[in-house]
């Protein structure tokens, strides 16, 4: 018998939003509302794709906001309280006591918004932790340490964390962090992996791949995805130019975010010859994008270790691609790079490191690397994650404090 009481998603980004975040959060929904009610209070306008509709599909009410541009910080700022505002006076509407509302930190100032709402209405609240604030924009150099909003923002997460019911972390380097606060407790924290999108099978380098037919290089090295905050462009295009008479070797650069317009204004000052930027790749191309190149780098910026986890990194896998991932050895996606042999960390900040990893790996005879990447990402399977998100639903409905049942 299903425990009695609704769910409710609140996410900015939903579809027909496209983003990793929409995604994710469309999938969860859909899967809980096969057993349950479930309302999506939406910030993205538009309609919803045909998937996502019809008998036993969420319920979605849009909430008014106004999308400013990641680079437009006060603008967006306003936007975004403007929606945890409305947020908040949506779920005072729509919440009973007993229910379950499910939230994601995008944008960060979301959930302080659910959780106020959740404990005036006497429902249970859980928090997918996809970044953490304020060590994020700390990260970033958005803000100082030890600065007033620092500050203030820590005091109001300790707040959060302990009326939260269930804390969702996608790696395991966000456990030491979030038990900094007094209001957390090991209990309350769920460890439920991203998945990749792609089935896991190994995709052959092909000459006649479409994205490496006009470029000469015998081994492409790719950089794909949004590029934010939290990302180093520049430590890319160092390692570009002290790798430019290296002629078989190539980058290839597709995405969007402050990084790389960043980018794209380095190569438009320095004009590498091995250096090409394409256009973003919609989903129906991004398959054939991902097999294009030898190798894949994700670029993070120091300290990002239980900050944040880079989604895109399971389709890599996928494709069965090695990896060179910019980041502390202790960050979730390092941990698994090295535990599974799947390709090589180096320091943030360090573009010699970097240039030298490319280097090794263009050399690389190790012919196993495919399949060892292919079977870390069906580890991180979509149906486990699901029954995981499914589970820990579940078990709200009937418990209100999972710190109180271990």
């Amino acid at each position: 018998m299903q425990p009695s009481g609704k769910i409710v998603v609140a996410s900015q980004h939903y579809p027909p939003d496209t983003s990793t975040t929409a995604a994710i959060m469309a999938e969860i929904a859909c899967r809980l509302a096969a057993g349950h009610e479930v309302v999506v209070l939406s910030g993205w306008p538009g309609a919803l794709p045909a998937s996502q509709t019809g008998p036993g599909k969420p319920r979605v009410v849009a909430i008014k906001n106004s999308l400013a541009g990641k680079a437009a910080l006060v603008r967006r700022g306003v936007s975004e309280l403007l929606f945890a505002a409305r947020t908040f006076f949506a779920l005072t509407r729509q919440l009973r006591r007993g229910d379950v509302v499910l939230t994601v930190t995008a944008p960060f100032m979301l959930p302080y918004a659910v959780v106020a709402a959740a404990r005036f209405k006497g429902a249970r609240s859980a928090l997918i932790l996809h970044d953490l604030f304020p060590d994020v924009l700390v990260m970033a150099g958005l803000l100082k340490p030890g600065s007033l909003v620092t500050r203030t923002m820590r005091a109001a997460n300790g707040l959060m964390f302990r009326a939260l019911n269930a804390v969702v972390t996608i790696g395991r380097d966000a456990e030491r962090p979030l038990l900094s606060y007094s209001g957390m407790r090991r209990n309350k924290i769920r460890f439920i992996p991203n998945w990749a999108t792609l089935v896991p099978t190994p995709r052959p380098v092909s000459s006649d791949n479409p994205f490496r037919e006009a470029i000469a290089a015998r081994f492409i090295v790719g950089l794909s995805g949004n590029l934010g905050f939290t990302h180093d462009p520049d430590i890319v295009f160092e390692a570009a130019r002290l790798l430019k008479d290296e002629a078989d070797i190539h980058f290839l650069l597709s995405g969007w975010g402050i990084g790389f317009e960043r980018l794209k204004q380095l190569q438009a000052a320095a004009s590498l010859p091995n250096v090409s930027f394409v256009g973003r790749v919609e989903d129906s191309e991004l398959e054939a994008f991902l097999a294009s190149a030898d190798l894949w780098i994700i670029p993070y910026r120091k300290d990002v270790a239980g900050v944040s986890v880079p989604s895109r990194f399971y389709n890599l896998l996928a494709v069965g691609r090695p990896v060179v991932l910019v980041s502390e050895p202790e960050a979730e996606a390092a941990l698994t790079v090295v535990e599974n042999g799947l390709g090589w960390v180096v320091t943030p900040g360090r573009a010699d490191q970097l240039a030298d990893a490319i280097r090794a790996a263009s050399r690389s005879d190790d012919g196993t690397i495919a399949a060892r990447a292919v079977k870390a990402a069906s580890r991180f399977d979509r149906t486990t994650a699901m029954n995981a998100y499914a589970a820990l639903i579940d078990e709200l409905l009937r418990n209100p404090d999972l710190s109180e049942q271990r």
